[in-house]
């Protein structure tokens, strides 16, 4: 392939996808996690935990089996990340400030919020920060007025909308509360501006969400960093990225959505040894449904808010990739050092099944490891005669 190339089969967008965010090739040890960040641009944060929290699944995934602990130093030690809204709230390199100033914009500018404000326990907010220091919602004075857990008192109201302004930032997390601190002192002298515009700023959004996945469509492009179609369209031309046809890439009306590639991606065919790992649900190689279906003809839902009895994998559902592949799920939970796979579901027919067995008993036993359990659990597996065999499997893996 070069960077001439304007047709790509379906496989070599795979590869490219996968390369891409890092789950082919070699992963680059030396960079660590903090490389994994600067690569994708945005780590969704979220509340769940089953094996670990989906910032912590997201490096595991493409180095193996990092110290949790390094994981955490790496996105909050030394000033070297953020927290804001992108795809979802995400974890940014903080690099990345001037790049969001046109959402801290529009936030300023809003008229309507659905909680009320008032100036005085914003400033309030704001002095105590500045006189103090670093400080959780729970340490300014309360994060809920004590009713239903989104009541939020009028504290953090204020300094989650001071974030959202882009007054106030979250320094780290502890015990998974925000510690905020004032932005002015938290960002680099550097980067602490609104300078960019906001053409500019969607100009490189774009380009970054086009190089984290290789190629992608204007619907990838937009949903990477939760841009408008027409934000998106106002640039695209700007970036770099090049246009190209993919095969069989078709949207959900049946039309054929153009694409874009990044040309780094393109200068050469990618190539390496494919990651055999569980992915977080909220994993940016997946985090589209619809990008996901097209790329590896996977449907994925998160069904850890469905009512149980409608649950068809389970709680967290975390795919197995392997092969490049996704090959199927699995339900994890933890009872003491027992990894316990509530659920293993396997792609495909009996045959393809058969053969992603031994992979989904590696990525099982890789993952106990890493979370500290010594005995691994099969408790139940579609198809259902698989329980046997990948209970054989996992008991020849070291653990």
């Amino acid at each position: 392939m070069t960077a001439a190339l304007s047709h790509l089969s379906a496989d070599e967008a795979r590869r490219i996808a996968l390369r891409a965010q890092g789950l082919l090739g070699a992963p680059d040890r030396r960079a660590g996690v903090r490389g994994v960040l600067r690569r994708l641009g945005a780590i969704q944060l979220d509340t769940i935990s089953v094996l670990a929290r989906s910032h912590e699944l997201l490096p595991y995934a493409r180095l193996g089996a990092v110290d949790r602990s390094t994981v955490e130093d790496a996105y909050w030690a030394g000033g070297r990340s953020f927290e804001y809204w992108s795809h979802a709230a995400c974890v940014l390199p903080i690099e990345e400030w001037p790049l969001f100033s046109f959402r801290r914009r529009a936030y300023r500018a809003r008229e309507r919020w659905h909680a009320e404000l008032s100036p005085a326990a914003y400033d309030k907010v704001i002095a105590r920060l500045r006189d103090e220091g670093p400080l959780t919602a729970t340490a300014l004075g309360g994060a809920k007025k004590g009713g239903i857990w989104w009541d939020w008192s009028d504290i953090k109201v204020a300094v989650e909308r001071a974030l959202t302004y882009g007054e106030v930032v979250c320094t780290e997390r502890r015990g998974w509360k925000r510690v905020y601190d004032l932005a002015e002192r938290a960002v680099p002298a550097e980067l602490f501006h609104d300078d960019l515009d906001d053409l500019e700023c969607l100009r490189r959004l774009v380009a970054q969400a086009g190089a984290a996945m290789g190629v992608a469509t204007r619907a990838d492009l937009a949903d990477y960093h939760r841009l408008t179609g027409a934000q998106v369209e106002s640039v695209i031309e700007e970036t770099g990225l090049v246009p190209v046809e993919v095969e069989g890439w078709v949207s959900g009306s049946g039309d054929r959505p153009r694409a874009w590639a990044d040309p780094a991606a393109l200068a050469t065919p990618p190539r390496g040894r494919h990651r055999t790992t569980l992915l977080s649900p909220f994993d940016s190689l997946i985090w589209d449904r619809p990008r996901t279906e097209r790329i590896f003809g996977f449907v994925h839902r998160l069904e850890a808010y469905v009512p149980a009895p409608k649950r068809i994998y389970g709680y967290f559902s975390m795919p197995l990739l392997s092969g490049g592949r996704l090959l199927g799920r699995v339900d994890p939970a933890r009872e003491g050092s027992t990894l316990v796979a509530r659920h293993a579901a396997f792609e495909a027919g009996p045959v393809k099944a058969v053969a992603a067995v031994p992979a989904m008993a590696e990525a099982l036993a890789e993952a106990a490891r890493w979370v500290g359990c010594d005995r691994i659990r099969i408790e139940r597996t579609s198809p259902d005669e698989l329980r046997g065999p990948l209970t054989d499997a996992v008991s020849r893996v070291a653990i």
